[in-house]
C-alpha cells in the first residue's frame, strides 16, 4: 500500500472509547437524516438492544444532543464555511458528518478540538472518500482557528 496513509488508532483508552462513541453517533444522526426517528431516540434504541455498551453511550449520547439542540445554528455555520457546498445539496452522511463534527468542536469540552478534528476527518474519509474529509478538515480547521483567533481577541481586550 505505497502512498498510502493509515490512521493511527488512538492512544489513550479514553480516545479509543471516544471514537467509538463518534462513530454510534454519526452511525444514529445518519439514519436521522431520513426522517423516521430522531438521533436520540436512534440511539437509545441501539443502546437498548445492547448494539452500544453503556460506557459508550454515555460518551455518545451527549455528541447526538448537541447536533440535535444545535442543528439551525450548525447548519448555519457550515453554509457560512463551505458556501461551495449547500446543505440541501450534500449527501446524507456528509450533512452527518459535518452537523457531528462541528457540534463537537464548538459545543463539547469533551476532548481536545485537535482530538476532534482528527477523528472526524478519519470517519470522514472511512465514510465517505477523500473529498469529504477535505471537506470536513477544512471546515473544522477554519472553525476552530477562527474561535481561536475570537478568544485571544475578547482575552486582549480584557486585559
Amino acid at each position: 500500500m505505497a502512498g498510502r496513509r493509515s490512521t493511527a488508532a488512538p492512544r489513550s483508552p479514553e480516545a479509543r472509547l471516544r471514537s467509538v462513541a463518534r462513530r454510534d453517533a454519526l452511525t444514529a444522526l445518519y439514519e436521522a437524516e431520513f426522517g423516521l426517528r430522531g438521533g436520540r431516540e436512534i440511539l437509545e434504541r441501539r443502546i437498548a438492544a445492547g448494539e452500544i455498551p453503556e460506557e459508550v453511550a454515555q460518551l455518545a449520547r451527549p455528541l447526538v444532543a448537541i447536533v440535535e439542540e444545535h442543528r439551525p445554528s450548525l447548519d448555519a455555520e457550515i453554509e457560512r464555511l463551505a458556501p461551495a457546498f449547500p446543505l440541501a445539496t450534500m449527501h446524507r452522511i456528509e450533512r452527518s458528518l459535518l452537523r457531528g463534527a462541528l457540534g463537537e468542536v464548538l459545543h463539547s469540552r469533551a476532548a481536545a478540538s485537535s482530538e476532534a478534528i482528527a477523528a472526524w476527518t478519519a470517519l470522514a474519509r472511512t465514510y465517505s472518500g477523500e473529498p469529504a474529509r477535505k471537506l470536513v478538515n477544512g471546515v473544522l480547521g477554519t472553525a476552530y482557528r477562527e474561535r481561536t483567533d475570537q478568544a485571544k481577541t475578547e482575552g486582549a481586550n480584557n486585559d
